[in-house]
């Protein structure tokens, strides 16, 4: 019975060192400020400010509970090793072993320690060199992370695609909501590059095609990136594309171009001009968020102008022919199982890239 009371009084402090990690006192504390907001007669007044007050409190609830949960169960254990019931031996010690297994399932949790990992998060994808294939390998793409979303209980929404004149999509904007979406996705921010045998082509000659993927943290709140009205330039314009009737009849699409940056949102998708351009300032404070961290800027106002995209080398390279192979350029992360990959197998390159 000592050797797991020892063990379990190990895993009680590495547990209470996780939670110390993870602000829990604080994010608590917020979750109770919360709920006593939810149980005012006249919270659902305002519906929109409650919706963002019960999406925090879930959000603090789905980050804390596995945590809480499994230190109990821990102090559970190490009550009754330490009062010695030898029958109980057995029990305790496969209790303890399950407790552990949890433990290495969580641990990765504390690795998202960046400023906006604990964000959801907003991919856009969009096809590069490669015409059709280009288009084609960015939609095999969108249905990799789709794949990735459903099995890690991600929720995922497509807010605007743009379809391919002959196969797949120019280009898709889509927002991946769950525990540290932003902080697990944010490693597959860069150009990936495809090579296989070109199925648009007559001969099946061996084809690269390229597409970027942008990863942003998903910024809700206004007040979290403030931007300013002068700095903004806002045009109105036609629908065109899909969408259904009432799309083409209104001017309703809208373009924000953020003036020191460069930086430009285009969102036609919703049917109202007012829909638009608030997801278009929810995309354009997100890219200012993800600017402002890469160039290490105190504020918005230190920003350098830059392109709406990156297209430099690619970060990861995915081969179908003459061999199977994706590796990650950056942490010399590899598998063989290209298709497993492709059908969302990316934790492997997520922990490899945490790791770095």
């Amino acid at each position: 019975m000592e050797e797991t009371i020892k063990q379990a009084e190990t895993l009680r402090q590495e547990l209470a060192q996780a939670l110390r990690k993870l602000d829990a006192e604080t994010l608590g504390t917020e979750a109770k400020q919360l709920q006593t907001r939810m149980a005012a007669a006249d919270f659902w007044q305002d519906s929109m400010s409650a919706q963002k007050v019960v999406q925090r409190e879930a959000k603090i609830r789905t980050l804390l509970e596995p945590w809480q949960v499994l230190a109990g169960e821990v102090d559970d254990v190490l009550e009754l090793a330490r009062a010695g019931d030898s029958s109980l031996q057995a029990e305790l010690g496969e209790q303890l072993r399950q407790l552990q297994a949890r433990y290495v399932v969580l641990k990765p949790d504390l690795l998202f320690n960046g400023q906006y990992d604990d964000h959801d998060a907003i991919l856009r994808l969009s096809a590069g060199v490669g015409g059709t294939d280009a288009q084609d390998w960015t939609q095999m793409l969108e249905r990799m992370y789709l794949r990735w979303a459903e099995q890690n209980a991600m929720k995922t929404e497509v807010i605007e695609e743009s379809p391919g004149e002959e196969a797949g999509i120019k280009s898709v904007t889509l927002t991946v909501s769950g525990p540290f979406a932003y902080g697990k996705l944010r490693s597959e921010h860069g150009v990936h590059r495809l090579v296989r045998l070109s199925p648009f082509n007559a001969d099946s000659l061996r084809q690269t095609s390229f597409a970027l993927v942008e990863v942003l943290p998903q910024i809700d709140a206004p007040e979290e990136v403030l931007v300013d009205d002068k700095d903004l330039r806002i045009d109105v314009f036609r629908a065109a594309g899909h969408g259904g009737q009432s799309v083409n009849t209104t001017d309703s699409a809208v373009r924000i171009t953020h003036l020191p940056t460069n930086i430009v949102v285009s969102i036609q998708n919703e049917r109202s001009q007012l829909q638009n351009k608030e997801t278009a300032m929810k995309i354009l404070r997100s890219k200012l968020a993800q600017l402002q961290a890469e160039q290490h800027a105190a504020s918005l106002a230190d920003l350098k102008a830059t392109k709406s995209a990156d297209w430099g080398s690619q970060i990861r390279n995915y081969v179908l022919h003459p061999y199977t192979l994706v590796k990650d350029t950056r942490t010399g992360y590899e598998t063989h199982d290209a298709q497993g990959v492709l059908d969302g197998k990316l934790n492997e390159f997520m922990a490899a890239y945490l790791s770095l």
